[in-house]
């Protein structure tokens, strides 16, 4: 069993067409990323006034959130087929709900879908937990189980704007094994059904279907995410978020 905070040391992902699988979600299918000006992302907002539920959460997605939950990620999409999105980061006070950060932040370059599969471009709708993180740089501080490895690298072949976007990284755990390194490239539902979705580092423009945020709030996530809180995120267009 893995202890919280514990550096994992991974195997390099030797067989391309695994490392291909893991990253595609995030960067593409090993295509280059789209161009677009630079968004980058803020600092960490004072704490917003405490609540009994995270804003702009519906009934729908917030009976999703486990009741041992004590922070969450809140991806607000600004439309449903927009890349733009504003990533918080809620933390349980008691029973109030008070926001530790606030971050501009990229989705899929095509929005959102309740429906994702592989390729669609689009960011899967949800409440997933947040288990696992690594990247290409030393272990932060994270408190979740960080594994450094050369395999997370961003292949030379996309542009150059996103060669650092995989050097932090945090899994969301949508079709995939938790408790393992992020790039681990099982689908438990099925290739089809997409996977490899990350928080990970801005580059400028939408990504395939991840969340990506500055370099200072992918830190500062690593070193605030805590196992003994059960970390998850609930991600969407707002509209959809706000769904009852």
């Amino acid at each position: 069993m893995r202890k919280s905070g514990a550096i994992r040391t991974a195997a390099a992902v030797t067989a391309g067409g695994a490392l291909a699988m893991c990253l595609s979600g995030c960067g593409g299918s090993g295509t280059q990323g789209t161009g677009g000006g630079d968004q980058k992302g803020k600092g960490a907002a004072s704490p917003a006034t405490a609540a009994r539920r995270v804003p702009g959460v519906g009934d729908r997605l917030w009976r999703r959130v486990p009741a041992d939950t004590g922070q969450v990620v809140a991806v607000y999409g600004a439309g449903p087929d927009s890349p733009y999105s504003t990533v918080r980061l809620f933390d349980k006070d008691g029973s109030t709900w008070r926001q530790a950060g606030s971050w501009a932040a990229h989705n899929g370059r095509k929005g959102w879908t309740t429906d994702h599969h592989e390729d669609d471009l689009r960011s899967p709708v949800g409440v997933f937990t947040l288990s696992d993180a690594g990247g290409v740089l030393p272990d932060p501080g994270a408190k979740l189980p960080y594994t450094r490895s050369a395999s997370f690298q961003a292949p030379h072949t996309w542009g150059k704007n996103a060669w650092h976007d995989f050097d932090y990284v945090i899994a969301i755990d949508y079709n995939r094994v938790r408790g393992t390194p992020p790039d681990d490239p099982t689908r438990p539902q099925g290739q089809r059904k997409g996977g490899g979705i990350w928080l990970h580092m801005d580059h400028g423009s939408g990504t395939s279907a991840c969340v990506s945020v500055s370099e200072a709030a992918m830190r500062f996530l690593l070193r605030t995410l805590d196992p003994r809180q059960h970390p998850v995120v609930v991600m969407g267009d707002s509209r959809d978020l706000a769904a009852g």
